[in-house]
């Protein structure tokens, strides 16, 4: 049998977790996406293993070991274990994007919400119309729903806009979506259709041209220029946690007893890029 429980990552830096393409395509330094929205996600493999690093260091090689489970050994048969501790991987909730005026709108999509309320939605209460309930309980919220905290323009019809760098976007009503941010508090914010979100998506992502140059003058070397794309900050992701349980009755404390931490995902961290708070829910 397993325990549930859940993550929230939200990005205080630019968060790239990614792969490099070669030359012969820009040599460009992308993220992994969901196959259906197109945006970004963090595997589970790169969760679990930079946890496992903080117990390793913390807690010592035979702790990290019986959580995560062992680590394999090159030419050695069966030298992996099964962990304790399983993750999936990390989807955004909401993903700020750049609105004049705002100057930050939050946005998300159907499916994203979906998946953070199969995650936690039998964990988080929340108030609706006065009463408590669970998050499972309530209806995702229609498309091209605005937060009620939004600031947009009267259009013609009585609609609200917003105007993001591609064009306008039409609000065809508000409600209070506080409900759907993890710490029950509502930001400015919408939620477009499933089949708009990765051009959107793509509109916020951060972006940065870096070059290589030589050791002993600047000059750039011989193909050393990289694009690099990432989460912004401000991204706000969510990922399930299971936990078998321990014959010895031991709890999973992967940072000695906190459920928050700050901590450093995914790569380029030596630019300023992957410091997130990592938060634990339910364990």
């Amino acid at each position: 049998m397993y325990k549930k429980a859940y993550g929230i990552i939200e990005t205080l830096a630019p968060l790239h977790v990614g792969a490099t393409a070669g030359e012969e395509s820009g040599n460009l330094n992308l993220i992994f996406r969901d196959q259906f929205t197109q945006t970004g996600i963090i595997p589970g493999s790169s969760i679990r293993g930079r946890l496992r690093s903080e117990m390793y260091n913390s807690q010592g090689k035979e702790e990290a070991d019986k959580w995560y489970g062992n680590e394999g050994e090159s030419g050695t048969t069966n030298s992996t274990t099964e962990s304790i501790v399983k993750f999936e991987y990390a989807s955004i909730i909401w993903i700020p994007v750049f609105c004049p005026g705002q100057p930050i709108v939050w946005v998300t999509c159907p499916r994203l919400l979906k998946r953070y309320q199969r995650i936690a939605g039998d964990k988080v209460q929340v108030r609706v119309e006065g009463n408590t309930k669970l998050l499972k309980e309530i209806s995702i919220p229609d498309i091209y729903t605005g937060s009620t905290n939004l600031v947009a323009k009267q259009a013609t019809g009585g609609k609200k806009t917003i105007f993001f760098n591609l064009g306008f976007l039409e609000i065809n009503k508000t409600k209070d979506l506080s409900p759907w941010f993890p710490n029950l508090k509502e930001q400015p914010a919408v939620i477009v259709a499933d089949g708009d979100i990765g051009m959107i998506h793509d509109m916020a992502l951060y972006r940065q041209s870096r070059v290589r140059l030589k050791p002993d003058q600047k000059v750039v070397d011989g193909g050393g220029f990289f694009n690099t794309e990432a989460l912004p900050e401000g991204t706000i992701l969510v990922f399930p946690v299971a936990i078998r349980d321990d014959k010895s009755g031991k709890k999973w404390q992967p940072f000695n007893g906190s459920s928050t931490i700050d901590i450093y995902l995914g790569g380029l961290e030596s630019i300023g890029l992957g410091h997130c708070e990592l938060t634990f829910k339910g364990v």
